[in-house]
């Protein structure tokens, strides 16, 4: 009867395992909560349907100039018509190049560089506190950042397609962003905005290694 009772305690506590790991399998970055510059959560749900172009970026870095000149180009051209956005989540983790405090890394970017694109809260991106978010990005795509300014191009089911490196430029990989947005828009029109998951997430490309400058 003892023996029962512990193959059924283990059964169930396996179905449960089970059951949990199929649910964190089922995440996609759309379904993450984050903080916006001011600290107010911000679901990234309201980004479902539309490709993003999600980017830990610095302030004080070689790379800084260059990509943010870059992306806000970038999201200019693509963000007509609602089914685009560049996310950019600053990050201090990698040479301390972002060291200034959130309110005044937005009074630099739109002053200096002239964004309109989200910029997010300080967050970590890797070890034990890195946010969710953006760990479900590079889980996802197996792409770790080792420095500033990676890049993971998410679609309309908020699922990794690409990710790149620090050294790849916008310009690089613009078409094959410009693709995304092009089926995003597809598929709105179709009346199918991306709004249920993808049954498996497609296979990202990868541009990995160091990047430090």
């Amino acid at each position: 009867m003892m023996g029962g009772r512990c193959v059924s305690r283990l059964a169930c506590l396996a179905l449960l395992a089970a059951l949990c790991f199929t649910s964190c399998l089922g995440d996609d970055f759309y379904s993450y909560t984050v903080k916006d510059h001011q600290g107010q959560d911000v679901a990234l749900e309201a980004y479902r349907g539309k490709v993003t172009l999600v980017v830990n970026v610095a302030s004080q870095c070689g790379y800084t100039d260059i990509t943010y000149q870059a992306l806000k180009k970038l999201h200019d051209i693509l963000s007509y018509g609602d089914h685009f956005s560049v996310l950019a989540f600053p990050c201090n983790q990698f040479g301390e190049q972002e060291p200034l405090e959130i309110a005044e890394i937005v009074e630099h970017v739109t002053s200096e560089y002239e964004v309109e694109f989200p910029i997010f809260n300080k967050i970590d991106i890797v070890g034990e506190h890195a946010d969710p978010a953006f760990l479900s990005l590079s889980e996802s795509s197996s792409v770790v950042p080792d420095w500033n300014f990676y890049k993971y191009l998410v679609d309309g089911s908020g699922q990794v397609v690409s990710a790149w490196g620090t050294r790849t430029t916008i310009e690089e990989i613009f078409d094959e962003i410009h693709a995304e947005v092009k089926k995003a828009k597809a598929a709105a029109a179709a009346g199918k905005p991306g709004s249920e998951k993808a049954e498996a997430a497609p296979s990202p490309s990868v541009d990995g290694g160091k990047d430090e400058l």
